[in-house]
């Protein structure tokens, strides 16, 4: 190793260290902030966590509220998953249970479809026009060294199956697919599709949560683990799998 490079290695290593060091005291603050709060707000975090408990378990409530909104309740909520789908305030899972708890099975079902999906577009906007020079910044680099070639031959099979199993970070996909060749019209067709089986299992577990049917939310919410516990377990088997299939179709 030559004395420029070995510099070079202990400026990477120094500026890591350096990264490692900021995320340690941000972690440390945020819980001493935490502590802090719940040291000498105690009281009214309580009273707001058995509120909000009172409030969920409350069906009727829940319904009154979301009745305030009138016909504006729907927008407002498809309005949440959209901007999820773009900003992520929150998981998309909880989001989708949330609609078939509010709204039922079948309407949380169609809004949450439509508010991940017009979020999913925005995003594929997004990657297009603003381009690698700003959007590259956002998304994990081991993300783009994995998934760029496998789509560059199974475009339309590598992202069937990414938008179809859980636990794939999709946003991401759709900000990194706007930097591709892909058609709007194919993205379009794939985003929405993709979605909707994940979608209307959530959707599903929210309404039998709400209805009290218990056994029922036991069984799609055992499914839906399985799936999400097999997809992570052999994550690497089907990242090869698919790199195999790009693979034999170059050649």
């Amino acid at each position: 190793m030559t004395v420029g490079s070995s510099g070079e290695q202990e400026k990477i290593d120094l500026k890591k260290f350096v990264s490692s060091l900021y995320s340690v005291i941000v972690l440390l603050g945020l819980l001493l902030l935490s502590a802090f709060f719940i040291i000498f707000f105690k009281t009214q975090i309580w009273g707001a966590v058995l509120s909000g408990y009172t409030f969920l378990s409350d069906r009727d409530e829940i319904h009154r509220f979301i009745s305030s909104f009138g016909g504006w309740a729907p927008v407002i909520f498809i309005l949440f998953q959209l901007l999820q789908v773009i900003f992520a305030p929150v998981p998309g899972e909880a989001s989708g249970f949330i609609g078939g708890y509010l709204f039922g099975a079948l309407p949380g079902f169609c809004y949450s479809c439509i508010g991940l999906t017009i979020g999913s577009w925005i995003n594929f906007i997004i990657g297009r026009f603003l381009g690698k020079k700003y959007i590259r910044k956002l998304i994990p680099q081991k993300f783009i060294d994995r998934f760029e070639p496998l789509l560059q031959k199974q475009g339309i099979f590598v992202l069937i199956i990414l938008f179809i199993f859980p636990g794939f970070p999709k946003d991401y996909l759709c900000l990194f697919l706007g930097m591709t060749a892909l058609p709007v019209k194919v993205f379009m067709v794939i985003s929405s599709v993709g979605r909707m089986p994940g979608t209307l299992m959530l959707s599903l577990q929210g309404a039998y949560v709400f209805e009290r049917m218990y056994g029922l939310f036991a069984v799609i919410f055992g499914i839906s683990m399985v799936v999400v516990l097999l997809t992570y377990r052999f994550r690497k088997v089907l990242y090869c799998y698919m790199e195999r299939v790009n693979d034999k179709s170059l050649s």
